[in-house]
């Protein structure tokens, strides 16, 4: 049923120069959605992937910090992943597993918004998969304790971002990190060369990088 509302939505919306592709062409591209769970700031990012091509549609942040009870922020992460599940109809969610720290409670809280999430995508019919966040860095940058500004600046080159499509939180860019390493597992693209930084990935796909 889900496969069937998507193809109409997507059908309903093609211009008469595009009408002409076939159901398969177009059912070929998959859209993925990245969440990095949060308490406060919740980041999610959305690609379109085909073949071994992604290109982003979209990332930002849910901001829970003006809702001081903790479960009605619960009832928002819902009421928003929901949302925005409804608007770019995924056919897969990647979501980051919750780093085990030493503070109890704060793993707690941020398991509870995780649950949240994935139950919005489980109401919605879509796939989960999880990733551990050494994971997600290993697969952008090659390095598994690589900074969130390291992640942002290989998914800018990776997926070919204007400054200004970079976002101010890096919990988007988290998320839409989260989309690409799945895109990565999904494909044939090789998750097992690693890059020191960027330009040893410059110089190992000077055929990916603009200008070279």
């Amino acid at each position: 049923m889900k496969l069937l509302f998507k193809a109409f939505h997507l059908f309903s919306h093609l211009s008469p120069l595009t009408s002409y592709l076939s159901p398969l062409t177009i059912m070929s591209e998959r859209i993925i959605l990245g969440i990095d769970p949060g308490t406060n700031v919740m980041g999610y990012g959305i690609i379109k992937a085909q073949g071994n091509s992604a290109k982003m549609v979209a990332m930002g942040i849910i901001d829970l910090r003006n809702q001081s009870d903790p479960y009605l922020r619960l009832g928002v992460i819902f009421q928003r992943v929901t949302s925005i599940i409804d608007q770019y109809l995924p056919d897969e969610m990647a979501i980051e597993a919750p780093f085990f720290g030493k503070n109890v409670q704060s793993m707690l809280k941020l398991g509870r918004a995780q649950g949240v999430a994935i139950a919005a995508a489980i109401r919605h019919d879509v796939p989960i998969h999880e990733y551990a966040p050494m994971k997600i860095k290993m697969a952008i940058t090659g390095n598994g304790s690589a900074s969130k500004e390291q992640v942002a600046g290989m998914l800018q080159r990776l997926l070919r971002l204007a400054p200004s499509d970079m976002p101010t939180f890096m919990d988007a860019t988290d998320a839409l990190a989260a989309a690409y390493c799945h895109f990565m597992q999904r494909t044939d693209i090789s998750t097992d060369t690693h890059y020191s930084g960027w330009k040893d990935f410059a110089n190992k796909n000077k055929g990916r990088v603009k200008g070279q």
